[in-house]
């Protein structure tokens, strides 16, 4: 882990067993602000900020091995030997190598909306959106407002604009800047639609939540969930999408919580 980076994060209780939070692609620790809260009645819970995301250090490189020796270099430092953890999308596969990697440091794995594969197709998922950021020209933009409008002609859907929109930042001087490390997210997009390197399964309990509108887990993934996770169960959260914890977020806190208070 000599290239391991040094996390922002924030703490919301030292209470209970370590639950790690790992948010995903354009996010950020404040995403689950919500969430961490309520988790806190229960865990003590860390919520990160992962590389080139937030308010964490900026890198030229992001695979998902690096990721998680970041987090793994974030419990030595805190001394914890081992946690819970749980991430949506992009952080969701962090956790995964995380588990993959060193199976000793996880206790139960909860992944939000992400199967362990590779997402093939010569467009991802998020090649509008990263065409759109880089076009928004952040030197003459005099308010988020011009920045929805602008960014509106490659995204469609208000909600994730803003989400999006959050990672703007104002400027000492004059116009904005973004607080993620965009050209590197983009370089390393490629890697990050990759699936997480195993050499052996992890046996420990694993909890999948996907949304039934989200094409993210789909019913031919799962013989590679069970080849990965052999002790996984998967679980559907009704008219909701990828971003199921935001949108249905008491049943999500509710499903999760569960899982991570079952002693049996």
């Amino acid at each position: 882990m000599t290239d391991a980076l040094e996390l922002n994060y924030r703490q919301y209780s030292s209470e209970g067993k370590p639950l790690i939070i790992l948010h995903g692609l354009f996010g950020s620790l404040t995403n689950w602000t919500w969430h961490s809260k309520k988790f806190a009645e229960h865990f003590s819970v860390y919520a990160l900020d992962l590389r080139n995301h937030g308010a964490s250090p900026h890198a030229d490189s992001m695979s998902y091995a690096q990721m998680s020796g970041d987090v793994l270099r974030f419990m030595d430092a805190h001394h914890i030997e081992k946690a819970h953890i749980l991430g949506h999308s992009m952080g969701g596969k962090v956790a995964m190598q995380m588990a993959l990697t060193a199976p000793q440091r996880v206790d139960k794995l909860v992944v939000a909306d992400i199967a362990p594969v590779q997402y093939g197709g010569e467009r991802g998922e998020h090649d509008e959106i990263f065409e759109g950021m880089c076009a928004l020209q952040l030197e003459i933009l005099s308010s988020r407002a011009d920045a929805d409008k602008q960014l509106a002609e490659w995204v469609n859907d208000e909600i994730v604009r803003q989400f999006l929109l959050s990672n703007l930042v104002r400027r000492a001087g004059d116009g904005f800047e973004w607080r993620i490390n965009l050209p590197a997210l983009k370089k390393c997009y490629p890697a990050l639609r990759a699936r997480p390197e195993a050499h052996a399964a992890f046996d420990g309990p694993v909890l999948f939540v996907r949304g039934d509108l989200s094409d993210y887990i789909q019913p031919q993934h799962k013989d590679e969930v069970l080849s990965l996770f052999p002790a996984a169960q998967i679980k559907t959260i009704m008219q909701t999408g990828h971003w199921l914890h935001a949108e249905k977020p008491d049943t999500f806190n509710r499903i999760v919580a569960d899982f991570l208070l079952d002693e049996s």
